[in-house]
């Protein structure tokens, strides 16, 4: 696939070309590029869809585990591998009972 420049990313972007791909061709396309061409929460929501879980913006640190995991060749991180990708001491959890 060929790296979009800076100026063709920038250009990609706001021609909203993006919005003529389904989501998971969307997350499979970015997931290859080295330079946001889309909006991020745009990019985000996609990824989400493609692998039918939410995806944390952290997570977005490892492309190469997300399009692993896209293509069926890993299995999504367990939350305590999500929490690990955090950095240690800087990591606040807050537990919500949806009962209450």
């Amino acid at each position: 696939m060929q790296q979009f420049n800076e100026d063709q990313a920038i250009a990609f972007a706001k021609s909203e070309a993006w919005k003529n791909m389904d989501p998971k061709e969307r997350a499979a396309w970015q997931l290859e590029q080295e330079l946001l061409c889309m909006p991020f929460q745009v990019f985000q929501e996609s990824v989400e869809e493609a692998l039918g879980r939410p995806v944390l913006t952290h997570e977005f640190a490892n492309r190469a585990a997300l399009r692993l995991e896209m293509e069926g060749k890993a299995k999504p991180p367990t939350f305590a591998q999500i929490l690990a990708m955090l950095p240690q001491g800087k990591t606040v959890v807050v537990v919500c009972d949806k009962d209450q």
